[in-house]
C-alpha cells in the first residue's frame, strides 16, 4: 500500500499514467480469442486543435471503449486524422504568403511535397491534445486519410463506382468559393443575415405590349437570365406564357414560362430565372427544357464577369468583380428606365466558413456520385433496425434527407488531396470515322484543333484507372487499335499537355499527350471509408476488417449525420455488403452558459485544455458524461466542472481514510461474507449501483450512468458508510470496505480514468492495471432486504435529526434526549431491537441520547420528528428557548414567503416573461423555487415545536 499525499493534484498523475498506458501497449487490442469490440473516431482535421465539441465526442467514445475493455472484450478504438484538403492547403499557403511566396511558383508535385513537410513537422497537434483528455486510442496503428494503404482504398472505390455507372461527370450548380477557387460542401457553407436590398425591375415584352415586373437580391445576375417564371394558375399572366421579354442592357430575348416555383403571393408573382447562378433556378431551367450545357454562366472562377455564350454582355462589364458589377448594372438599369424601386431587406447570405467570402452558386463540370441509388440500402438498414439510431427522434430527419438526396459532388479544385484517377487524351478517329468530317486531315483531335477549346470537350477520350501506368497502357491500346502505335506521353495536367504540343520535341505523327484530371476528391469521400479502409480493406488473406466489420457503435455530433455518418452507411453497404456499425449515437452541441451557440466571433468559446489545466481531465470528462442527456444540447457550466473536481477530491480523501484504517485492495471479485447489517447494506447498495450503471450504459444513457456512480460514491459510501463504520472497523468491515472501494474504482474508471488508476495501485499490490481489470457483476444473491431496511431507517432518522437540530439552533455540542412515542408493544420491541443494534451509531452521528420507546409526555420543550410513520421526540428543555425560536422561525417564514410571492407575481406578468432575457426569466424561476422550498422547510421546523 502506497500512502497517498494529502492533496489531490491531477496534473502530475495524468501525465504519468497516460505515458504508462501508452508505453505498455494497454490501448492495443491483444485478446484474439475474446469477443471483438470496435469503434472508430470521427477523424479530426490534421490542422485542428481540441475544442469543446471534440472533448464531448471523444469522452463519450472513451467511456464505451474503456467499459468494453473492462468487460473482457478485445476492444479497439481506431484513431486517425483527416487530411482536410481545404484547411491544410490554406494553412500552407498562408505560411508561404508570409514569406512572399505562393503556390503557383511551384509545380503541383513540389507544392504537395511542401504540404507533406508541414504535416510531418506541425500536423497532428490534436492527437497530443486527445492524449491529455485521456483517450485510450490504439496509437500504435494511427491512420491518416492519405496513408498509402488508405489512398489505395479511396481510388479503388472511385474506379469501381465509375465502372458501375454510379459515379459520373456532370455539369451542375455547386457551392463555389471564389476565395478558395473550389467547390465546397453544404457543411462548409455558413449562412449569415446581411443587410441588403431588393431591386424591383421591369422587363419589356418583346412585342411592345407592356412589361412584366420581377424582383431580385442579385441584380447583376440578370445578365445571364434565361427565362421569367410565373405560376401556371396565376390569372394575371396566363396570356403571357410562351411570349418573350427583352432583357435590358443585353437585349437578349427570353421566354415567359409556367412553373410552380413562382409564388403568386410574393411580390409581383413573376420570378427571373438564372439557372447558371441559383439552385432553384437551375431546377426551373431544366423543367423549362434548358440543358445544363446551354445554361449561361456570367462569372469566372474568381467571381468576375465573363462573356456569356451569346456575347451580349457589354465590354465595360467584363472583368468586374460581381459586387462592382452589381453597382454598374443597377446604374445601367436605372438609365434604361428598367429600375422600378429598391427596398431594404435582411438577406440570408451564404459564406465560406474558411475563406469568409460570399459563396456563389456556379455552373461547372464536376464529378458526382449517384447518392440516391446508394442511399436506398442505408434507408432500409435503419428502417429494419440493422442500424439503431440513438436518440430515435433523429430517424425522421434521417429518412427525410436520405429519401430526397441529391447527387453528391465529390470533386474539389485543390492540389492537396486524393487526386481523381481520371486521365484524358485526344479522341482518335478511324479512316471511316474521319470521312466527311472537319478532322479528315488529322489522325486524331487535340486541344487546339480547328480553334476548339477542347478542355472537357466531347473530343476528349477518358480513362479511369487506379494508377498512371494503367492509364498509359489503356491509351496505348486504344490508339493502337484506332490509328496504329503511338508513344503516349503522360503530362502533369492539361496545361502541361498544351505546352507539350507547342514544344519542338513533340511529334504529332508518332506521339500522343495525355493528362490527369486536376481535381482532388472531397475529404468526405475518403472519410466515408473510415470503418473498413483503416483496417486494411481490401488487402490481406485474413484481414482485420473481416473480424472488425461491422463496428459496434459510432458516436458523432448530429451536425455530420449526413456528411459523414450517412455516407459511411452508403459506402459500407455497397462495398462490404453490410452496415458499417450497429448503433449510431448522435450527441448534441456544447453551448455557452446562456444557451447560445459557441463561436469565435461571439467570443464565447471555451478552451477544454484550459479547463483540464485548472480542474483536471477527470473533472471535465465527468462533466461531459453527466450532462449528456440524449437529444439535448449541453450548457457549459464551469462551476459544475469545479464540482466534479471536488468529487475527485472527496474520493481521494475517502481512500486516504481507508488507508489510515487498514482498508486496502480487495482480494476477491465477489462480495465478502458479512454479518454486520451495515456491511450487508453497503454490499446491497453496491450491487444496485452496478445494475443501474449496466442498464444505463446499455441504453447509452451516459448521464444516468455517471449520476448513479456519483450518488453512490459520494452519498452512500463517503458520506454514510465511512461515517457509520467509524470506531468499529473490524476485519470483516475492512474486507467489505476494500471490496466496495474497488467496485467504485472499476465503475468510475471509464469516466475518470486517471484518479481511479492512481487509487487502484495506491490501495495495494495488483496483478494488473485498472484499465484491464474486470468489470463487476451485479450478484442479486448479495442482497439482504432486512439489513437494507435497518440501515436506511437509521440514515433517515439521523438525517432528520440533524436537520431538526440545525433548523432549531440546537448547539452542536449538546446531546439531546431522544424518545420513540408509541403504545404498540410490537413497535416498541421492533424499534427497541433496531435501536439496540444501532444505538451507538445513532447517538454518535446525531449527537443524541437514546432514552426509551413507549409513552412520553409532549409537554414542555419538545420537538417532534416523524420517520417511516414513527414519531420521535427531542427533549429540548434547557437547551433552547422555545418562544424565541418560534419567533425566529416565524419571522424567517414571513421573509421567505414574501420573496416567494414577489417572484411569483413577476413570473405571472406576461410582460416580464415575454420581454425579459431568457436567462433572467430562468433565474427568477430558480429563485422562486428556492424561496418556496425555504418557506416550506421553515414551516415544517416550526410545526415540530408544536
Amino acid at each position: 500500500m502506497t500512502e497517498l499525499p494529502k492533496t489531490f493534484s491531477p496534473a502530475e498523475l495524468e501525465n504519468r499514467w497516460y505515458a504508462h498506458w501508452e508505453e505498455t501497449g494497454q490501448f492495443h487490442p491483444d485478446r484474439p480469442n475474446a469477443e471483438p469490440w470496435t469503434i472508430v473516431n470521427p477523424p479530426p482535421n490534421v490542422t485542428g486543435s481540441l475544442h469543446i465539441g471534440h472533448a464531448l465526442d471523444n469522452t463519450l467514445q472513451d467511456i464505451l471503449v474503456r467499459h468494453a475493455r473492462l468487460q473482457g472484450k478485445d476492444a479497439l478504438w481506431v484513431v486517425g486524422t483527416d487530411h482536410a484538403g481545404i484547411a491544410t492547403q490554406m494553412v500552407v499557403e498562408r505560411q508561404m504568403a508570409e514569406k512572399q511566396d505562393k503556390r503557383t511558383n511551384y509545380s503541383r508535385e513540389q507544392f504537395v511535397e511542401k504540404v507533406w513537410d508541414w504535416k510531418r513537422e506541425s500536423g497532428g497537434q490534436i492527437t497530443q491534445q486527445l492524449r491529455r483528455l485521456g483517450c485510450s486510442m490504439d496509437w500504435a496503428n494511427e491512420r491518416f486519410t492519405m496513408d498509402e494503404g488508405f489512398s489505395k482504398a479511396v481510388l479503388k472505390v472511385f474506379v469501381d463506382l465509375y465502372n458501375e455507372g454510379l459515379l459520373y461527370r456532370d455539369k451542375r450548380l455547386v457551392n463555389w468559393d471564389p476565395g478558395l477557387g473550389t467547390a465546397i460542401s453544404d457543411l462548409e457553407v455558413e449562412t449569415r443575415e446581411v443587410q441588403g436590398k431588393f431591386w424591383h425591375l421591369k422587363y419589356p415584352l418583346a412585342d411592345g405590349s407592356g412589361f412584366i415586373e420581377v424582383a431580385t437580391t442579385r441584380p447583376e445576375t440578370m445578365l445571364a437570365d434565361m427565362a421569367v417564371a410565373v405560376h401556371p394558375t396565376d390569372a394575371r399572366y396566363t396570356a403571357l406564357i410562351g411570349k418573350t421579354v427583352k432583357l435590358p442592357i443585353t437585349g437578349r430575348e427570353i421566354p415567359i414560362v409556367a412553373d410552380e416555383h413562382a409564388d403568386p403571393e410574393l411580390g409581383s408573382g413573376a420570378v427571373k430565372i438564372t439557372p447558371g447562378h441559383d439552385f432553384n433556378d437551375f431546377e426551373v431551367g431544366k423543367r423549362a427544357g434548358f440543358k445544363p450545357a446551354e445554361m449561361l454562366n456570367m462569372l469566372d472562377a474568381k467571381a468576375q464577369v465573363t462573356q456569356t455564350a451569346d456575347g451580349l454582355i457589354p465590354a465595360d462589364l467584363i472583368g468586374l468583380d460581381r459586387f462592382e458589377a452589381r453597382d454598374r448594372v443597377v446604374k445601367l438599369l436605372d438609365e434604361a428606365g428598367a429600375l422600378v424601386r429598391i427596398e431594404d431587406r435582411v438577406i440570408q447570405t451564404p459564406y465560406g466558413d474558411r475563406s469568409g467570402v460570399v459563396i456563389e452558386p456556379w455552373l461547372t463540370d464536376q464529378w458526382y456520385v449517384d447518392a440516391a441509388t446508394l442511399a436506398k440500402p442505408a434507408i432500409e438498414a435503419v428502417r429494419s433496425g440493422k442500424i439503431k439510431i440513438v436518440p430515435k427522434t433523429w430517424e425522421k430527419t434521417f429518412f427525410n434527407w436520405m429519401e430526397n438526396i441529391q447527387p453528391w459532388c465529390v470533386s474539389r479544385q485543390l492540389w492537396w488531396g486524393h487526386r481523381i484517377p481520371v486521365w484524358y487524351g485526344p479522341r482518335a478517329f478511324s479512316k471511316q470515322e474521319r470521312a466527311g468530317t472537319s478532322l479528315a486531315d488529322t489522325v486524331y483531335s487535340f486541344q487546339k484543333l480547328d480553334g476548339l477549346e477542347n478542355s472537357g470537350n466531347i473530343l476528349d477520350e477518358v480513362r479511369v484507372c487506379l494508377t498512371a501506368d494503367e492509364a498509359v497502357r489503356a491509351f496505348e491500346e486504344y490508339y493502337r487499335e484506332k490509328v496504329g502505335n503511338r508513344r503516349v506521353r503522360l503530362c502533369e495536367d492539361e496545361r502541361a499537355a498544351d505546352a507539350l504540343l507547342l514544344s519542338p520535341d513533340f511529334d504529332p505523327q508518332s506521339e500522343v499527350a495525355i493528362w490527369q484530371d486536376g481535381d482532388v476528391l472531397d475529404t468526405w469521400f475518403s472519410s466515408a471509408l473510415w470503418p473498413f479502409a483503416t483496417m486494411g480493406w481490401p488487402e490481406g488473406d485474413q484481414p482485420e476488417w473481416q473480424r472488425r466489420y461491422p463496428n459496434d457503435v459510432l458516436i458523432s455530433g448530429f451536425d455530420i449525420l449526413f456528411f459523414w455518418d450517412a455516407r459511411m452507411m452508403m459506402q459500407g453497404l455497397h462495398f462490404l455488403g453490410d452496415v458499417p456499425f450497429h448503433t449510431l449515437y448522435l450527441h448534441g452541441l456544447v453551448r455557452a452558459a446562456d444557451g447560445a451557440k459557441m463561436s469565435k466571433s461571439k467570443g464565447n468559446t471555451v478552451d477544454p485544455l484550459g479547463l483540464i489545466d485548472q480542474y483536471g481531465a477527470d473533472a471535465l470528462r465527468f462533466f461531459m458524461a453527466a450532462m449528456e442527456s440524449q437529444g439535448r444540447d449541453i450548457k457549459m457550466d464551469e462551476s459544475r466542472v469545479a464540482g466534479y473536481r471536488n468529487f475527485a477530491t472527496k474520493l481521494w480523501n475517502a481512500a486516504r481514510f481507508c488507508q489510515a484504517n487498514g482498508i486496502g485492495a480487495s482480494t476477491t471479485l465477489d462480495a465478502p461474507a458479512a454479518a454486520h447489517a451495515v456491511n450487508k447494506w453497503i454490499i446491497a447498495e453496491t450491487v444496485e449501483t452496478i445494475q443501474a450503471v449496466d442498464l444505463a450504459l446499455a441504453d447509452y444513457r451516459f448521464d444516468g450512468a455517471a449520476n448513479a456512480i456519483y450518488q453512490f460514491a459520494w452519498s452512500r459510501f463517503c458520506d454514510w458508510y465511512l461515517e457509520l463504520i467509524k470506531g468499529q472497523i473490524d476485519d470483516e468491515t475492512k474486507a467489505v470496505a476494500g471490496w466496495v472501494l474497488d467496485q467504485i474504482l472499476v465503475l468510475l474508471h471509464p469516466f475518470m480514468p486517471f484518479i481511479t488508476e492512481e487509487l487502484w495501485h495506491a490501495l495495494g499490490e495488483r496483478q494488473n492495471d485498472l484499465i484491464v481489470a474486470q468489470w463487476p457483476k451485479a450478484d442479486a444473491r448479495a442482497l439482504d432486504a432486512e439489513a437494507v431496511r435497518e440501515i436506511d431507517c437509521l440514515i433517515r432518522l439521523v438525517s432528520d435529526l440533524r436537520t431538526a437540530r440545525t433548523e432549531l439552533n440546537v448547539p452542536p455540542g449538546a446531546r439531546v434526549p431522544l424518545h420513540l412515542i408509541t403504545n404498540d408493544r410490537d413497535v416498541v420491541a421492533q424499534a427497541g431491537g433496531r435501536m439496540s443494534a444501532q444505538e451507538a451509531t445513532l447517538c454518535r452521528l446525531a449527537r443524541v441520547q437514546w432514552v426509551s420507546a413507549g409513552n412520553f409526555s409532549l409537554d414542555g420543550a419538545v420537538a417532534q420528528i416523524v420517520v417511516d410513520g414513527l414519531t420521535y421526540a427531542l427533549s429540548l428543555e434547557g437547551i433552547i428557548d422555545l418562544d424565541a425560536e418560534r419567533a425566529r422561525l416565524t419571522k424567517a417564514i414571513e421573509a421567505a414567503a414574501k420573496e416567494r410571492d414577489a417572484l411569483a407575481a413577476r413570473l405571472a406578468n406576461p410582460n416580464f416573461v415575454e420581454r425579459a432575457k431568457p436567462e433572467a426569466v430562468e433565474k427568477a424561476r430558480a429563485d422562486h423555487a428556492d424561496k418556496a422550498a425555504e418557506a416550506d422547510r421553515l414551516q415544517a421546523a416550526l410545526a415540530r415545536l408544536g
